[in-house]
């Protein structure tokens, strides 16, 4: 048997939050060899998975292989989702992170979309859109990212567009590639990227 180094496998359902993790998992775990692999959408998604759990399953005997799993909750329960992700990962021999000293997977979800973590870091906003105001954290209706009434992807394009920017409509590659350079993921408000950040550390500790 030959594991050789670890590598980290982040499976994200879309394109924007593929763009973000290329500059965040390095910040989060670095020295750690990984790449995120995106689909078209959650629902090819967690059509896929089950099947891309058999395939690490059979990885795990040979390689030091992590894999992470980044879901948006949207309209589901974020208990029940999260549950029947790991019902798929362990019905394919796979240990969470929640059920072994080495886990094999991590599955976090996003509560309100990638954007309560850019809503979570308004320096790392300003840097990218300097018109937003520092004290947007301070004021009421941002002071949770998690919990922003109205959606979190909404209220980002009105404060967005109110100052100038993305006023025909946010591009949320765009948005990923402008913001996620910039952030600090040691400060980050958004206890959804908190989650994934300290979940994610404790997923590859084992190898490093």
């Amino acid at each position: 048997m030959n594991l050789g180094p670890l590598t980290l496998d982040v499976l994200v359902e879309e394109p924007s939050a593929k763009a973000a993790l290329a500059h965040l998992v390095p910040k989060i775990v670095p020295g750690v060899a990984f790449q995120v692999i995106g689909f078209q959408g959650k629902t090819t998604m967690l059509k896929e998975l089950p099947q891309r759990f058999a395939g690490y399953a059979a990885r795990v005997r040979w390689e030091k292989v992590k894999v992470a799993v980044l879901v948006d909750r949207d309209e589901e329960n974020c208990r029940e989702l999260k549950d029947r992700l790991l019902t798929m990962a362990k019905d394919k021999g796979l240990t969470a992170v929640s059920a072994s000293a080495d886990p094999d997977v991590l599955i976090r979800i996003v509560i309100e979309e990638l954007e309560s973590w850019f809503f979570g870091d308004v320096p790392a906003l300003r840097a990218a859109y300097p018109r937003v105001p520092a004290s947007l954290h301070k004021q009421q209706p941002f002071r949770d990212p998690d919990r922003i009434a109205g959606g979190t992807w909404e209220r980002l394009g009105q404060v967005l567009a109110a100052r100038g920017y993305h006023r025909s409509g946010l591009q949320k590659l765009l948005l990923a590639s402008d913001i996620a350079p910039h952030m600090d993921v040691e400060n980050n408000r958004s206890a959804s990227f908190q989650a994934f950040r300290d979940g994610l550390r404790r997923l590859v500790k084992e190898g490093n």
